[in-house]
């Protein structure tokens, strides 16, 4: 056994050198990334890149697309797509369809935001800023009649 030891050695260290070498070689950034510096994180001296919106500025593009992935990642399981209680859990938890009229006709706004914050039955609570649960509602709004 000793005989093997010195040519794993080898073997080993040929392969660390190897990747030493060839682990630095990377591709460069691609333009407009910037370099990250240990000053970028201290508090108030950080300024907003050139691409984002400053805090408080109206986003809608960026609620649209929170909507979008919140009802697909949280909401789709259960509800489906479209709302009509047909995603893969959804026959197992019995869950609503949010499109009948005589529901959408029947509940408020606020009643969907409520059960969206604080849950119902199976369904989970979810803490979600305001701007997000108004989208949440409007997308349950949006499956009357389908």
């Amino acid at each position: 056994m000793r005989p093997f030891l010195p040519l794993l050695h080898v073997v080993l260290g040929v392969f660390v050198a190897s990747a030493l070498a060839f682990g630095c070689d990377r591709a460069p950034s691609p333009a407009g990334l910037k370099e990250w510096k240990a000053d970028d994180h201290e508090g108030d001296k950080r300024q907003p890149a050139a691409n984002q919106a400053p805090k408080g500025a109206a986003n809608s593009g960026g609620v649209a697309q929170l909507v979008d992935l919140a009802w697909k990642n949280q909401c789709q399981s259960c509800h489906g797509p479209s709302g009509h209680g047909n995603g893969p859990q959804g026959m197992m938890l019995k869950a609503a369809d949010l499109g009948r009229e005589d529901w959408q006709a029947a509940v408020k706004d606020e009643e969907i935001a409520a059960t969206i914050k604080n849950g119902r039955g199976r369904m989970p609570k979810f803490d979600l800023p305001e701007e997000l649960l108004k989208g949440l509602v409007g997308r349950v709004r949006s499956f009357r009649g389908k």
